[in-house]
């Protein structure tokens, strides 16, 4: 059982899907500007890995402070939709698949993925935790960050799963047209074993909508 393929999918979405971040919704706008002022903090004065960039929302929010910014997307389209923004230092855009190119061993201080672990197959994790660590140099940090799970029972929740425990969801763009994507939701116990397995968790924030979390090569804090 799989779904539609995600680079399809966010290639035909790059054009609204900044729209999900400025939605009339008080609590989440707050989560989403705490979130920020932690991010402007974590990336000062950093060389940045972004990867998954999409449309540079991120991106924007560490360009404040950081030294310069690499960030890579494997959508044209995303990346288009975020060259049209203004930074605050260098950004140097790459159309890249994270898993096959190559960003160099020990090159980053800060390796920054957003949305993207609901999205990575369960069984694949190790090789998902092997990309986001190479980069690093000694001493770096990994930033993440995603969606917590919809209300209970909300038919937002699931369309089916597979034999692997994956998730999987509807999602519709503003033409009418339908996607099946693999979206996979974790409780605050479920991220403290996936991430505290592989990596050192240096901060865990699980809030109503988003969870966020700082991670470090060895040692938990």
């Amino acid at each position: 059982m799989a779904g539609d393929s995600l680079e399809e999918y966010y290639r035909a979405r790059a054009p609204e899907y900044e729209q999900i971040y400025y939605r009339d919704h008080p609590a989440r706008q707050a989560e989403l500007a705490a979130e920020a002022k932690r991010l402007v903090a974590l990336a000062s004065g950093k060389t940045v890995l972004e990867l998954a960039c999409g449309t540079g929302y991120w991106t924007r929010v560490m360009s404040q402070t950081a030294a310069r910014i690499t960030a890579s997307d494997i959508a044209p389209e995303a990346l288009v939709e975020a060259g049209k923004k203004q930074y605050g230092c260098k950004v140097s855009f790459i159309a890249a698949d994270m898993f096959t190119h190559s960003f160099g061993e020990g090159s980053f201080d800060l390796v920054a993925l957003g949305f993207w672990l609901s999205h990575q197959p369960r069984q694949e994790y190790d090789r998902l935790f092997d990309v986001i660590s190479r980069p690093l140099k000694k001493g770096g940090l990994i930033w993440m960050i995603d969606n917590n799970p919809p209300a209970e029972g909300s038919a937002e929740m699931s369309c089916q799963t597979d034999e692997f425990g994956n998730n999987y969801k509807h999602r519709f763009l503003s033409d009418g047209r339908s996607f099946v994507i693999l979206k996979n939701y974790f409780s605050r116990k479920e991220l403290e074993t996936i991430l505290g397995s592989r990596l050192g968790i240096r901060s865990l924030v699980h809030d109503e909508y988003y969870w966020s979390s700082v991670l470090g090569l060895s040692g938990t804090e």
